[in-house]
């Protein structure tokens, strides 16, 4: 966990470098994922002298600090993917949203799959945050194979849908159907950041990228690494397609 959020906040300080104001990692980025890993009990504590770390994070974790405090330093908003407890143990795939005050706001994955389901509780829907007038929705990989969680997104006013995923080799043409999709049927932009390497569903396909309201692709990264994928989001774009004419 601390070497993953260590390679996170050199991430976030390269992209705003390079002008990011939202800065988009994969699902479960700071574990991978490592279904296995979170198969520790509800109230177990705090791990023992020399035992392995819980991947589980909570409200007011310390080993989010140095996220928040980059992204405090920066004004930049990143979006992380983890393994979160609320409050009353309820245990959730998360996006943690990372706020350009340093505050955390976790949103949960709605549609869960596979084992996922023996350890996670699925959230309700996409959260919608405002990035400087921009209303960006979000969401965990398989919400965006069902079109009803972009749909509520754009019942939401969303002008982006953001998703963290893993889509695996073999997989590029769903991945390019969903956000191609999801963003043409309700004239958002998309945004997908994709695991990269080996993972134990199989190797990435990568592909990560943003989509235009039209449904083509804006940019796509060919790698399967480690890589930052910058895109301009243009207003003008937008009021095209939502327009009466451009619908």
């Amino acid at each position: 966990m601390e070497a993953n959020v260590a390679a996170h906040v050199r991430l976030v300080a390269e992209a705003c470098n390079r002008g990011a104001r939202l800065v988009l990692f994969p699902e479960l980025s700071l574990t991978g994922y490592e279904l296995t890993a979170f198969k520790v009990p509800a109230g177990a504590g705090q791990p023992s002298p020399g035992s392995q770390p819980s991947p589980w994070l909570t409200e007011s974790d310390p080993r989010l600090h140095p996220l928040q405090d980059v992204c405090a330093r920066t004004r930049t908003v990143a979006v992380v993917g983890a393994g979160w407890r609320e409050a009353d143990q309820t245990p959730r795939l998360a996006s943690l949203i990372v706020g350009c005050d340093g505050s955390v706001k976790p949103v949960f994955k709605t549609r869960l799959h596979g084992p996922e389901r023996e350890l996670f509780v699925p959230g309700s829907g996409p959260a919608v945050l405002d990035v400087d007038g921009w209303r960006v929705a979000f969401a965990v990989c398989a919400d965006a194979a069902h079109p009803a969680h972009a749909g509520a997104a754009a019942e939401a006013e969303a002008d982006v849908y953001a998703v963290s995923a893993l889509y695996t080799r073999g997989e590029e043409l769903r991945l390019g159907l969903h956000l191609g999709a999801r963003s043409m049927d309700h004239r958002m932009f998309g945004l997908l950041a994709n695991l990269g390497g080996e993972t134990p569903l199989g190797p990435s396909c990568g592909l990560s990228g943003a989509w235009g309201p039209d449904g083509a692709a804006l940019v796509r990264v060919a790698g399967t690494g480690t890589e930052v994928a910058m895109v301009s989001l243009d207003w003008s774009r937008l009021g095209a397609y939502r327009s009466s004419t451009g619908a």
